[in-house]
């Protein structure tokens, strides 16, 4: 009989927790209090929280008017926390307002995903091409 420690169950569950928590129509804790963010983001958009949780001033990026393969600055002053990409597109958001890959970035599909806190403030990002 083979028996499982805490240890593994607890890295099992958090995986699960992991896969589960940007997935459309999950129940996150981020979103139990009203309707799920990437209700408040259209298809073809990418949406963007001061705050995290997906909560503060929301920027949103119609795809039609973005610049594909070229970095994009939010406003001067503003930084995101939270996001939701429905652009279909991945999208790399950056640490630093210019791109640059020398601070961090990270690089997330198109396909519906919710990061409900960024590891590091979002002063810019990049739209790619499929």
């Amino acid at each position: 009989m083979r028996t499982w420690s805490t240890a593994r169950v607890t890295a099992l569950a958090a995986t699960v927790l992991a896969a589960t928590a940007f997935a459309p129509g999950t129940t996150a804790r981020a979103h139990a209090a009203g309707p799920p963010p990437y209700a408040a983001c259209a298809t073809g958009q990418l949406c963007l929280w001061a705050k995290p949780d997906f909560k503060g001033t929301r920027q949103s990026h119609e795809l039609s008017t973005m610049d594909i393969n070229s970095c994009t600055a939010l406003p001067a002053g503003t930084t995101a926390q939270s996001l939701v990409n429905r652009t279909g597109r991945p999208v790399t958001t950056y640490q630093s307002a210019e791109c640059a890959e020398t601070g961090e970035f990270q690089t997330y599909p198109g396909d519906g995903v919710l990061l409900p806190q960024s590891p590091y403030q979002v002063r810019a990002f990049k739209v790619w091409e499929r």
